[in-house]
């Protein structure tokens, strides 16, 4: 079978890296949105978010011909053979459960245009029965001769590895129903596999029901949550009891049962999947009348958001500040909040748990300097009353207290000496337990980390 010709609905930050991604791979590949402004900045050969490695692949492909962007979903119809619905799932605003007006848009908008047998697939998390809801809405509005069909493979993309999350998987899920919906789906595949094959690597592809693919993606972050949490929940009790949460995670993260991936305590998690994707599954468990199975996520959730108040109680304390019916009062203080984006190596400031400690101490009272590597301009549209700096140097000067929430390699690497000789005061909150204490507090650093013990 040839290369099946590819279009991605929706380009933001899953579909337009999976479109320059397989278009690097060999496809055809048509990239579509809405959004006229998104899709002029793509085809003008800029990404616009931060995701490393990529903006050279799409210029890369652009200039090869494979790829191209559009805001017709007439063209999508006439010139893909599969279709991937990469649109987002937002929270809905009046609750706890995924907004789907995106991906039922998307598929109403392309299925009636449809003039030949195609594959729509869904790559967007979404709530379990959403697949089967979906080849509802292809049989009510294609032409049912043409025989279309629904898959549903989920992505597993991690902010600032996406290139390799694409092209270098660990796994492919996939629910597909009949014989013809795997062929197709191999060959649009095809290049992951081939790629895989060349450098003497296994891609496991998981073939399963529309359910169980629904359900992997948000069972993965939910488990991720909870590990999260849970290193968390014992940086609570390591504050009392004067341990380190650290060398308590280092020690059990050596039992292979466990492993030391995402037991790094600090301020939680957050961007654009984890905290919604917990939510939406509780909300349809519970509509599922599987509520009560998933009741501990609302603890991880608990868990997750009181971490970010941590910040504020350790503030007041290193600045000898009262804490009041209201909380601390910080005014008159200078505080410089190094990181905006939820994670390093990304631009997403999305339920950023280092922007919501900086609203936060910006609440009560302080002068908060803000600065970020690559996240200052969607910072500022989330935050636009806190005051951002150009650099670390500026955002540090003059400060009383600094506070380290995003662990950019900018800022683990800097020079405690250096910016010594900038602040008002060496105090210093480690949010991500991304410094190293001694070297800090050899330079005269009042230091505090999460779940650590003063130094």
């Amino acid at each position: 079978m040839t290369l099946p010709r590819l279009s991605f609905l929706g380009t933001g930050y899953l579909g337009a890296t999976y479109a320059i991604c397989f278009a690097e791979l060999g496809y055809e590949v048509l990239g579509v949105d809405v959004d006229e402004v998104k899709i002029a900045t793509l085809a003008g050969g800029r990404v616009p978010f931060h995701e490393p490695g990529l903006d050279d692949l799409l210029r890369r492909n652009l200039t090869a011909g494979r790829l191209r962007f559009g805001t017709s979903y007439a063209d999508a119809a006439g010139f893909a053979d599969v279709h991937f619905i990469c649109v987002g799932t937002p929270q809905r605003a009046d609750g706890m459960s995924a907004d789907l007006t995106y991906v039922e848009s998307a598929v109403t908008n392309l299925a009636p245009l449809l003039r030949r047998r195609a594959l729509i697939v869904g790559k967007s998390t979404v709530p379990v029965g959403t697949a089967t809801w979906v080849e509802q809405l292809v049989a009510k509005h294609a032409v049912p001769a043409l025989g279309v069909e629904v898959a549903w493979s989920p992505e597993f993309l991690q902010e600032g590895y996406a290139v390799e999350d694409v092209l270098r998987p660990n796994r492919i899920v996939a629910g597909i129903k009949s014989d013809w919906a795997h062929k197709v789906f191999h060959a649009a595949h095809k290049g992951v596999f081939d790629l895989a094959a060349t450098e003497d690597r296994d891609v496991p592809l998981v073939v399963t029901d529309f359910a169980t693919a629904e359900l992997v993606k948000v069972a993965a972050n939910a488990f991720l949550a909870t590990k999260i949490s849970f290193i968390n929940a014992m940086a609570e009790v390591c504050e009392v009891a004067g341990a380190d949460v650290t060398q308590l995670a280092r020690a059990i993260g050596y039992d292979p049962r466990i492993g030391n991936r995402f037991l790094q305590a600090g301020l939680g998690f957050g961007g654009g999947c984890l905290p919604k994707d917990i939510r939406a599954f509780q909300a349809r468990a519970q509509e599922l009348g599987a509520g009560e199975a998933l009741r501990f996520l609302h603890e991880v959730d608990l868990i997750n958001t009181r971490r970010r108040g941590r910040v504020l109680n350790v503030a007041a304390e290193l600045l000898d500040r009262p804490v009041g019916p209201a909380g601390p009062d910080l005014s008159g203080t200078r505080v410089a909040v190094l990181g905006a984006a939820f994670k390093p190596n990304s631009d997403d400031v999305r339920d950023a748990p280092s922007l919501a400690a900086a609203a936060a101490l910006a609440a009560a009272g302080a002068e908060v300097r803000v600065y970020d590597p690559q996240a200052m301009e969607n910072a500022r549209r989330a935050q636009p009353h806190l005051t951002y700096a150009p650099t670390m140097a500026a955002a540090v000067d003059a400060a009383a207290l600094v506070v380290v929430a995003t662990e950019w390699a900018e800022f683990r690497n800097a020079d405690p000496v250096t910016l010594g000789d900038l602040v008002a005061a060496r105090r210093v909150i480690d949010g991500r337990n991304c410094l190293d204490p001694a070297q800090w507090s050899r330079a005269g650093w009042t230091y505090r980390g999460m779940g650590r013990p003063p130094v």
